[in-house]
């Protein structure tokens, strides 16, 4: 990584370097992280304190009723973990006969919520510091509240008034009638005596006790599938990793049912094209990636389900590097082209890293998918749950048909790179379909590029959206995007909305001399610490 005296884009932050590492979208909740390191917790302590706190601290994209994931570095291995739920049993597709799509929101969007299943696994197996202990900055939080972050302010008031109606929602997250604005206080009770709950049973009670109970009887008071065995039932998997190479960097992502082979498919397909020759801003370089990405997207949205339900097409067919070599040939480096799936087989989100002294390393990302999920929050208990059930399709036959006791697709993936084997970077990047293609953008900043970590991060950013599109911020260079405009792109150029648009980067990279180098996103609250 080149560490530039004068950074090149426009950034009100510089890398952090320390030998202790926390990156996260707000700044308590980082602090939170720390605590654990300095009480002499490890890196998955950290992240686990971390994302506890994110359920109070940042609840326009995350809360209890989140599902998750981890990737993580024991110090001599990698290690994988899907925490992502199931739809309910009763979630068959005639349940939803009469819809052309899966509901945004409510009791119907919601299925079991698998991030608590997540945070005792790592505990588990890789925790130093008793399961109490993370959750105590939550749990203060919680009960003295705390003053509302600028960015989440915003989120907050456009998430209340689209989900006011919800069940719980206007009690639970607009007192006095409305959303807290930026700097005031708000105060969480009911989760905090929740999150005692789960810290006690060692989640126990969310899935088999009181919780449990709790939320299966108000999803029957409104109709909804979700029952006490569908929670019972729930269970995370420690999956390991797929990956792909890119000279001498693996990126590394969760298998199916998430989005993250996408990037791997991305990434396979640019080692067959010029693209280490040019720069970031290069228009021939963002021709290369946005035309990879939307080669990865349309096989990804055709093939990509819970792992079970793929049938003759598996990951490993869609990675297969004769395979991606074909997909490569398809790019015209000339113009833009839409492209549809090929045939593998011939016939409003948290991100968070961490990394302690001792070489451990957690990649971690935790989500409702849309800002407040579901919207649906149990009556005192102040848990709102996620809606990932519209990430499945009614479209019979595909892979993701929504289906009883599925894994739906899933936008929110962690990152992580090795180089020979060895840990590199631990990443994340929230911000829906924005995630796959953020991994691109990250591992080729920092990795071909030579950017440092806060640079990568502050760098202009692009996302492919439907047919030709390209949403860019609005610092992407004029010159590069008439070339693109040429060339038949339909660009459309936005500003950072904090939001989900471009996304939130939380980056921690191993520095050669030893320590780490942290960098996040300034386009959230954010901010990498560490000692």
């Amino acid at each position: 990584m080149q560490f530039p005296s004068v950074p090149p884009y426009a950034s009100r932050r510089s890398t952090v370097m320390a030998d202790n590492m926390v990156a996260s979208s707000q700044p308590l909740a980082t602090q939170a992280g720390l605590a654990m390191l300095t009480q002499g917790g490890n890196a998955v302590d950290a992240a686990l304190a971390t994302a506890i706190a994110l359920t109070i601290l940042e609840p326009t994209g995350n809360g209890i009723g989140s599902d998750g994931f981890a990737i993580l570095w024991d110090g001599s291995h990698l290690h994988g973990l899907n925490a992502s739920g199931r739809s309910p049993a009763g979630w068959t597709p005639e349940r939803f006969a009469g819809r052309e799509i899966m509901p945004e929101r409510g009791w119907d969007s919601v299925t079991v919520p698998g991030a608590v299943g997540g945070w005792v696994a790592l505990s588990e197996k890789f925790g130093q510091l008793p399961f109490d202990d993370v959750f105590q900055p939550a749990i203060r939080y919680a009960e003295q509240g705390f003053a509302v972050s600028p960015v989440i302010g915003t989120l907050w008031g456009n998430g209340a008034a689209q989900l006011s109606g919800q069940p719980g929602f206007a009690d639970h997250f607009m007192p006095d009638g409305r959303a807290p604005a930026a700097g005031e206080r708000f105060l969480n009770p009911d989760a905090a005596a929740t999150l005692r709950l789960i810290a006690e049973t060692g989640g126990e009670a969310f899935y088999r006790g009181e919780l449990a109970g709790r939320i299966a009887a108000d999803a029957t008071r409104h109709g909804a599938a979700l029952t006490a065995d569908d929670m019972a039932a729930n269970a995370p998997d420690w999956c390991g990793t797929i990956e792909k190479s890119f000279d001498d960097v693996e990126l590394h992502e969760i298998p199916p049912n998430g989005q993250g082979i996408a990037a791997c498919m991305a990434l396979g397909m640019l080692t067959h094209s010029p693209i280490r020759d040019l720069h970031p801003e290069d228009p021939q370089a963002l021709h290369l990636m946005w035309e990879a990405m939307k080669l990865a997207f349309a096989d990804a949205h055709a093939y990509v389900a819970d792992e079970a339900f793929m049938g003759d097409i598996s990951a490993l067919d869609l990675l297969d590097d004769a395979y991606l070599a074909r997909r490569a040939a398809l790019i015209d480096p000339t113009r833009a082209q839409s492209f549809g799936p090929g045939a593998p087989k011939k016939g409003g989100t948290i991100c968070l890293a961490t990394a302690d002294s001792n070489g451990m390393m957690v990649s971690y990302i935790q989500s409702n998918y849309a800002g407040f999920g579901s919207g649906v929050v149990v009556p005192g208990t102040g848990i709102h749950l996620q809606n990932r059930g519209e990430g499945f399709t009614l479209e019979a036959g595909h892979p993701n048909e929504v289906a009883p006791s599925k894994r739906p697709f899933h936008t929110i993936i962690p990152g992580f790179l090795t180089s020979k084997g060895q840990p590199r970077m631990a990443f994340g990047f929230m911000g829906g379909p924005m995630q796959a293609q953020g991994h691109v953008q990250m591992l080729l900043r920092t990795q071909i590029w030579g950017q440092d970590v806060q640079t990568a991060i502050d760098g202009p950013r692009w996302r492919v959206t439907e047919g030709l599109g390209v949403a860019c911020e609005t610092a992407m260079p004029d010159r590069a995007l008439g070339i693109l405009s040429d060339m038949g792109h339909q660009i459309s150029l936005e500003t950072p909305d904090n939001a989900f648009g471009f996304g939130g980067a939380q980056l921690i990279h191993r520095l050669d001399s030893g320590g780490y180098a942290g960098g996040s996103d300034p386009r959230k609250d954010g901010c990498a610490a560490g000692f």
